[in-house]
């Protein structure tokens, strides 16, 4: 965290390009993004983005309305194994703009606002990466990891060995929410949407999750 907000203030004193200030100012009150990165595998120095989306949410709204979504046209190849997980071929993201043109568009949408995702710092490490030779500059935006929010939720106050499981079809059958067809980006964003402000009321109202009393090891193995 502390290394985050020292690279924030360093990229904000270096940046070149002053159309991109805008970043760095807090976004609209009680606003904040949800998004999710498809990617041809999972080496953020070798892969790349296929499809990015992210939706707004507007305090207890989620704004699908005010949503983006993109094709990306990778330069990495389409390994058989990322295709089997995502079911998106090489001539499906052919037609696709290439990234240089996507991050402008995609910054604008977010602006300052903060950022909520699963896992959230792969995505994030990806959109870094092309940042970094386009403008200079890495995510300003606060983060907001709701696999973390629902650990607090469940695991906070749980004894040494309980079993924790951290996946998403954990956390969505927990809350209660509807499982949509994943690894599709729009699909993902939106459950992440509901994920965060499910938690965020439980957090708000005290609310806990109830857990099993089954315990294993003396160690918390992370899902």
């Amino acid at each position: 965290m502390i290394l985050r907000a020292l690279k924030r203030l360093f990229h904000q004193i270096s940046l070149g390009d002053q159309s991109y200030r805008f970043m760095f100012a807090p976004g609209p009150i009680d606003e904040v993004v949800a998004f999710d990165c498809e990617t041809t595998g999972l080496d953020c120095r070798r892969d790349d983005i296929i499809t990015i989306a992210a939706i707004r949410i507007k305090g207890a709204r989620i704004l699908t309305s005010e949503r983006f979504e993109a094709v990306v046209r990778p330069e990495a190849r389409m390994r058989a194994d990322a295709i089997k997980v995502h079911r998106l071929r090489e001539a499906d993201v052919e037609a696709g703009k290439r990234i240089e043109k996507i991050i402008p568009e995609f910054l604008r949408f977010i602006g300052g606002r903060p950022l909520v995702g699963y896992y959230v710092e792969f995505d994030v490490r990806m959109i870094d990466k092309y940042m970094l030779g386009l403008i200079g500059i890495e995510l300003p935006n606060p983060l907001i990891e709701v696999s973390k929010l629902y650990y607090e939720r469940k695991y906070g106050d749980a004894p040494a060995g309980a079993i924790i499981d951290l996946s998403f079809s954990a956390i969505l059958s927990d809350l209660d929410l509807p499982a949509l067809d994943q690894h599709d980006a729009f699909n993902d964003a939106l459950m992440t949407a509901m994920i965060y402000l499910k938690l965020r009321d439980f957090k708000e109202r005290g609310v806990r999750i109830p857990r099993s009393r089954v315990t294993r090891g003396t160690e918390a193995p992370l899902g």
